[in-house]
C-alpha cells in the first residue's frame, strides 16, 4: 500500500475505533497514529488467527484496522487510565 493509502486507512480506522471505545475522537493526528498502529495490531491478530491481515485500501482492511484500533485503545486505556480524585 502507498503511504497516502496508509494515512487514509489509519485516519478512518482510528476515528472509528476512538468513537467505538470512548465515544469521541482523539484528534486528527492521534486518530491517524492510532489507526496505523491499529492496522498493524489488527494485521498481527488476524494473521495469528489464520486470517488475512491488511491487504489494501478496502472494506476488509478497514475492518481489520478498526478491530486492531479497538484492541489497542482498550489495552492503552487499561494501562494508562487517568486516576480521578
Amino acid at each position: 500500500m502507498s503511504f497516502l493509502a496508509w494515512i487514509v486507512l489509519g485516519l478512518l480506522a482510528g476515528f472509528i475505533g476512538s468513537k467505538l471505545v470512548n465515544k469521541r475522537g482523539e484528534g486528527i493526528v492521534i486518530d491517524i497514529v492510532l489507526g496505523i498502529v491499529g492496522a498493524f495490531v489488527g494485521g498481527l491478530l488476524f494473521n495469528a488467527l489464520g486470517a488475512q491481515g491488511v491487504s489494501g485500501l478496502n472494506l476488509y482492511s478497514l475492518f481489520v484496522a478498526v478491530v486492531g484500533s479497538v484492541v489497542f485503545l482498550l489495552v492503552y486505556h487499561a494501562l494508562f487510565r487517568r486516576r480521578r480524585a
